[in-house]
């Protein structure tokens, strides 16, 4: 009767651990401010939380546009220059155009230059998906325009293949 109670009670905390983790990139992915305040307030821990595929909280969040959540994550101690298989938070701001996200990032004093796989930065990525305020964002911010990714290319490289014009200018 005592090894079935026992049984009971390691099964009981597996599952309820692993719904809690399960629950926290649910939180990142489509929670809302209520539902990051409580994970937090159970688990600090939990806003540098990795996924099985190795994107953090912070990171969902982000790809997924929930700015709330993501917000709260900057200010809550996530860590800003995580780098996963899927690249960086900010990287992912730019990806989804948040442009809010990107400022607070940068607030935070974000390392701009932070580099995915492919060793694309997020102002490689702004360039190529054109986005020409997003590019005025990172300069602005200072981002090194003279890093290369693994294809040997600059971001300036990246616009002049885009013809881009307002974008080649501002890499001048």
């Amino acid at each position: 009767m005592l090894k079935r109670k026992s049984l009971f009670i390691l099964i009981l905390t597996i599952n309820v651990a692993f719904s809690q983790n399960t629950n926290c990139f649910d939180v990142a992915r489509k929670g809302n401010l209520s539902d990051i305040k409580l994970l937090f307030d159970n688990d600090k821990n939990s806003v540098n939380a990795i996924d099985d595929k190795g994107s953090s909280m912070l990171i969902l969040a982000c790809y997924r546009g929930n700015q709330e959540v993501a917000q709260f994550l900057i200010e809550n101690g996530a860590n800003l220059n995580y780098v996963s298989n899927n690249g960086t938070a900010l990287m992912a701001c730019v990806f989804k155009s948040e442009f809010l996200l990107v400022d607070e990032l940068i607030k935070k004093s974000v390392n701009l230059d932070l580099t995915d796989v492919n060793g694309l930065t997020a102002l490689m990525l702004a360039v190529q998906f054109k986005n020409t305020e997003m590019v005025k964002k990172l300069l602005n911010a200072k981002a090194n325009t003279t890093l290369k990714c693994k294809q040997n290319k600059t971001a300036f490289e990246y616009a002049v293949f885009s013809n881009n014009e307002e974008i080649i200018n501002l890499l001048k």
